[in-house]
């Protein structure tokens, strides 16, 4: 197997592929990369992102973001609001902002409402989104899940049939061996609560501590209130696509997982923070006892 590892959008990633890339599909990688944080990014001055944060308007997204914001209609609607990636300017006020200051500004602010604040058309060449005020747009609920997604279409147009895109908490698999994945405890990185087999599909996870500081503070908020979540400490969810995966894996914090099998098909594990676990019947044996 061939491995190439980078850094990118704030994680580690590696990409196993059973043949060598070729440095023009090393180079498509790092440009898909570099494109999709130039317009997501809110941690950088020159994104689109970084500009829907000063005013508001009309502004021009690659194709790919219709998807992506199609998958957030969908989850807000489901969560009642829970999920949305205007959720920024709340992350900002408690100090998870684009200096990393980590100091609290302010009371916890609810995000923007979705529906009354953006809306968004699309065709084959690209995606129009409009903002009725200045937004910040955090994507993280099912960003990173597409990014993985998107690197492994690059795979499979240059021919790779075999391969894991793994970028931190998010997997995708396709092709030859299954993959033996742990899963980490939310409260101690070196243990694991129970062990699955990932073949062709994507496996997503979120957990409070990932991106965690001060008292109670941690990425996972609740867009209605800008509060951190406190009763749900980590997801896992299974799914064909990594976006779906990531942006279930999030919604779960939120929402049962019967509203949201009406919409999607999925297997999960669920842990709240007192301990117990729920589970789909697919996923019954992979804990430990």
């Amino acid at each position: 197997m061939h491995t190439l590892d980078f850094e990118a959008i704030g994680t580690q990633w590696q990409l196993t592929t059973a043949a060598p890339l070729s440095p023009g599909t090393g180079g498509a990688v790092t440009e898909l990369v570099e494109s999709y944080d130039r317009t997501w990014s809110r941690f950088r001055s020159d994104s689109t992102v970084a500009r829907m944060a000063e005013t508001a308007g009309r502004f021009e997204l690659p194709a790919s973001a219709a998807p992506l914001l199609r998958l957030f209609d969908t989850l807000q609607q489901l969560t009642g609001g829970a999920v949305n990636p205007l959720v920024g300017r709340s992350l900002e006020v408690l100090g998870y902002d684009a200096a990393y200051t980590f100091q609290r500004s302010g009371p916890s602010a609810p995000a923007a409402a979705w529906d009354d604040t953006v809306s968004w058309t699309a065709d084959g060449r690209g995606t129009t989104l409009t903002t009725s005020a200045p937004v910040t747009f955090d994507i993280g609920a099912a960003g990173k899940g597409q990014l993985v997604d998107l690197v492994c279409a690059v795979l499979d147009e240059a021919g790779h049939r075999e391969y894991v895109v793994d970028a931190g908490s998010d997997l995708r698999h396709s092709g030859g061996t299954p993959l033996r994945v742990a899963l980490e405890h939310p409260y101690d990185a070196t243990r694991a609560i129970g062990v699955l087999t990932l073949a062709d599909r994507a496996l997503c996870a979120s957990a409070v501590n990932r991106r965690q500081w001060g008292d109670g503070l941690h990425h996972v908020l609740d867009a209605r209130t800008g509060s951190p979540v406190d009763a749900v400490a980590a997801t896992w969810t299974l799914a064909p696509d990594a976006m779906t995966a990531d942006g279930l894996a999030t919604a779960l914090f939120f929402t049962g997982p019967e509203e949201l099998s009406r919409s999607f098909t999925f297997d999960y594990v669920r842990m709240f923070t007192d301990g117990r676990a729920d589970y789909s019947p697919a996923m019954a044996g992979v804990l430990f006892p």
